[in-house]
């Protein structure tokens, strides 16, 4: 789905090594910091390697946060935090203010599936994390509200582009396609609504990427909405909802430029290069112009001078996010391993200098080129 969706950038990690020399007293307990070490360097890697697939990337997780959990839970069951809970301190990029349509069936599932992990793990952070945090998230930064919830809502409604993608190569009923379509415009806006009070210089690029899937995806609802009129004999009021489409899909368009040429953060999509895109224009053109000919020589009704109002509701295909659970705690941690790091020898920080900002360099993600002329097609 590359040049499809907008992303922001990856963030980026300062390199953190879990040395603790004196505070990791046994041979158990060093064995836990280098294989965290190991374990977060492989998890980055991963990030921009090609060949990585989703089981690659669950199992790096995994093993990763099964031995970071070590430094957070209590492994006497009590509600009391961790010792080591504020041994380490780790520094990422914000992604705002810091530094492939044409798939096969089994990539859409994983496209499908990883983005309603994805959405399940924002959800999560959300309600279990964030508000644990000891120092206030600052506004506009990614933990922030605003920008988590932006999150959630844009996985939802991409997992719903793949749905709907398949709904139309199977030719499922057009108004399964209409509210399924409608639902996910809405998705995008209210995306787009939850950053409207962030600093465009900062979140305008993304808002116009939420906002011209917005006006997408009601383009494609209200061409199928025609589509279902029509099957009623409600030619009038086909052509209208029609004429709608029409509308949205010229903004879309317009947005897509716009998108394009604003600045910020994040890669550029190239959507209105996507056949999939220039495929619904054809489709809204022809159905348009089948509605016309029909109500000209059967129908004879007046097209409405408003636009039918869409009060649709999927039954089937909506997304939710998965609920995310961290893997269970590491084998290796138990409490004489916990018991083994010795805080009192920890070096103690000269908080008397203060210390300059350590600069995180931007994570290198790979150039993907989009295909030529490659559809949103799921064989």
């Amino acid at each position: 789905m590359t040049h499809w969706f907008h992303r922001n950038p990856l963030k980026a990690t300062a390199p953190v090594q879990f040395n603790y020399y004196g505070v990791a007293t046994t041979p158990a307990s060093s064995k836990i910091c280098n294989d965290l070490r190991l374990s977060r360097t492989r998890l980055l890697e991963l990030f921009t390697d090609l060949s990585c697939n989703p089981e690659m990337m669950k199992n790096a997780t995994d093993l990763y946060f099964s031995l970071l959990q070590g430094f957070i839970l209590s492994l006497d069951d009590s509600s009391q935090e961790c010792k080591l809970r504020y041994i380490q301190n780790f520094k990422w990029t914000d992604t705002l203010q810091g530094h492939v349509p044409c798939i096969t069936e089994d990539e859409a599932k994983d496209v499908h599936r990883s983005l309603k992990i994805a959405a399940g793990i924002f959800k999560h952070l959300k309600e279990c994390h964030i508000p644990k945090l000891i120092t206030p998230v600052e506004k506009g930064r990614d933990l922030e509200a605003r920008l988590i919830d932006s999150y959630i809502i844009q996985c939802q409604a991409e997992a719903q582009e793949v749905t709907i993608a398949r709904a139309i190569e199977l030719k499922h009923n057009p108004g399964l396609i209409a509210a399924l379509a409608y639902e996910t415009a809405n998705f995008y806006q209210k995306a787009d609504q939850t950053l409207s009070s962030l600093d465009p210089t900062y979140a305008g690029k993304w808002r116009k990427y939420l906002n011209l899937k917005s006006c997408f995806y009601m383009a494609y609802a209200y061409c199928y909405h025609g589509q279902t009129l029509l099957a009623s004999d409600k030619c009038g009021e086909a052509i209208r909802s029609l004429q709608e489409s029409e509308k949205f899909f010229a903004k879309a368009e317009a947005l897509c430029k716009e998108y394009g040429e604003t600045k910020g953060p994040g890669t550029t999509a190239k959507p209105s290069g996507h056949l999939f895109f220039r495929k619904l224009g054809t489709l809204i053109k022809n159905t348009l112009e089948k509605c016309q000919r029909e109500n000209g020589f059967i129908y004879f009704q007046k097209v409405p001078a408003e636009a039918p109002q869409l009060e649709l509701k999927a039954n089937y295909g909506l997304v939710e996010p998965v609920p995310f659970e961290f893997p269970a705690l590491n084998a290796h941690w138990t409490p004489e391993t916990l018991a083994a790091f010795d805080l009192t020898k920890r070096p103690k920080d000269d908080t008397a200098k203060p210390k300059p900002d350590e600069e995180v360099k931007p994570l290198k993600e790979p150039d993907i080129k989009p295909q030529k002329d490659s559809g949103c097609q799921i064989s």
